[in-house]
């Protein structure tokens, strides 16, 4: 159950932490030559898909010791993955921009992520939180993203809560829209700033 949960959120703190450091690592090459900024940090999403892939295959490996087959749930998981990754590059494309005019700000972003941890149901279920609840802990994207993964992999033994995961949906979605604006606003004066 934690490592079901560990791995989306590894995947959406190594996302977020390397796209946020993304235009400052590259300063150089922004400076030179001109590309669609918003690459880079996007471009983050892959080596962060690849650790993720790496540490799947560790679970399949464990799931091979327990004899435990997941049922058809499994053919959702990619979904998942995809909403991990854009939960992560919402928040990324807006801390890059936040990043390059100030420069102090990437040094507050490990201690968000580790508060991130905590507040996401990584070391327990859902189910803990009381019903009344819920939808306000459901505000956490990753909450829907960490509930379906468990789905996919455990089936029955852990339920998605349905109006929860839509919330987390919509979270993500504002998220991803607001990170693409505050970036293209910003996206003028990279160059001039770096």
């Amino acid at each position: 159950m934690v490592f079901a949960a560990m791995l989306p959120w590894s995947l959406f703190s190594s996302a977020l932490t390397e796209s946020s450091n993304s235009l400052i690592d590259n300063a150089n090459l922004i400076s030179k030559v001109y590309f669609p900024r918003i690459i880079m940090p996007t471009a983050t999403l892959i080596t962060a898909l690849v650790d993720f892939l790496i540490s799947f295959s560790i679970l399949i490996f464990i799931m091979i010791y327990y004899q435990f087959s997941p049922g058809w749930n499994i053919l959702l998981l990619p979904f998942f993955i995809v909403m991990a990754l854009l939960a992560s590059l919402g928040p990324g494309l807006w801390i890059t921009a936040l990043n390059v005019k100030y420069r102090d700000f990437r040094y507050v972003i490990p201690f968000v992520v580790q508060f991130g941890l905590y507040i996401s149901p990584v070391g327990f279920t859902s189910k803990v939180i009381p019903e009344q609840w819920r939808m306000i802990y459901s505000l956490n994207p990753m909450v829907g993203v960490i509930d379906g993964f468990r789905w996919c992999i455990l089936g029955a033994e852990s339920p998605i809560y349905l109006p929860g995961f839509l919330v987390s949906l919509i979270i993500v979605a504002f998220f991803l829209w607001l990170g693409i604006a505050h970036f293209r606003k910003m996206e003028k004066t990279f160059a001039d700033i770096i």
